[in-house]
């Protein structure tokens, strides 16, 4: 008969939630596993499965009861870690729903919004259009494994109960906010400078020709404009996109070095 001791129960359940902690603050802050259309249930459903095959692999766990003070500060450690890791890959989507709703606003389309459960507000169409060839790129570059791959060598990069997150990693996440959004500007920058070009050429025509009713007629060519560049420049856009998620990838890996000082 196999006898298990108190200690060694308590040692079990403290590696299994140490790690637990650090996942679901990732789960509930990173694209794809933090949609709000994903039962909660299911998201700590993962968090658990992943904990589990994790914990076995971890060393040196910290000898701090877990509802102590200490474990406290610990768990708050644990959860920031998670939340930069899953914040920083958040601001890739972020950029290019913020871009979709730039070329949106161009296009005459800020009446087109709708409320979405995975954001909680309204969402104009065309940056939740853009969102969502976003996020089918990040699955096919395999993104969401990368990132919970990077999530679970912090564990060697960043032991639990090793030292203090580091402010330098906080910096490190701002400047990888800074350079995805301004990406993401780059991103609308072609359709917004053609629309702008487009609207240009419609005010001289009102000029020239007073009597046009230019609001009869500018909106439906800027919308068919619009919707004619946007076809012709979203193959350019994927590439764009999959250098934008490839960025995001390699800014986890900066971010979670920083943390680590």
């Amino acid at each position: 008969m196999v006898s298990v001791t108190t200690a060694q129960l308590y040692e079990w359940i403290a590696a299994f939630l140490w790690p637990l902690f650090r996942l679901l603050a990732l789960i509930a802050t990173a694209p794809l596993f933090g949609e709000g259309t994903i039962p909660r249930q299911a998201k700590i459903g993962l968090a658990a499965l992943i904990a589990i095959a994790v914990s076995p692999t971890i060393e040196n766990l910290p000898v701090v009861p877990v509802y102590s003070f200490d474990g406290f500060l610990l768990i708050l450690n644990e959860i920031g870690v998670g939340i930069a890791l899953g914040f920083t890959m958040r601001l890739v989507f972020a950029a290019v729903e913020y871009a979709g709703e730039i070329i949106g606003l161009q296009m005459g389309l800020s009446f087109a919004s709708f409320f979405d459960p995975s954001a909680g507000g309204q969402t104009m169409v065309l940056g939740r259009f853009l969102g969502i060839v976003a996020m089918l790129l990040f699955l096919a570059m395999d993104g969401h494994l990368l990132m919970l791959a990077t999530l679970v060598d912090s564990f060697s990069a960043l032991p639990i109960g090793g030292t203090p997150l580091s402010a330098d990693g906080w910096a490190a996440v701002a400047r990888a906010g800074g350079t995805v959004f301004s990406s993401g500007l780059l991103l609308a920058l072609p359709l917004v400078a053609a629309l702008l070009t487009l609207n240009l050429l419609l005010g001289i025509l009102n000029r020239a020709s007073p009597q046009l009713s230019i609001f009869a007629v500018g909106f439906p060519v800027t919308l068919a404009g619009g919707l004619l560049l946007l076809m012709l420049v979203m193959p350019q856009m994927n590439v764009y996109m999959s250098h934008l998620i490839e960025t995001g990838l390699s800014s986890l890996e900066n971010v979670l070095g920083q943390l680590a000082r």
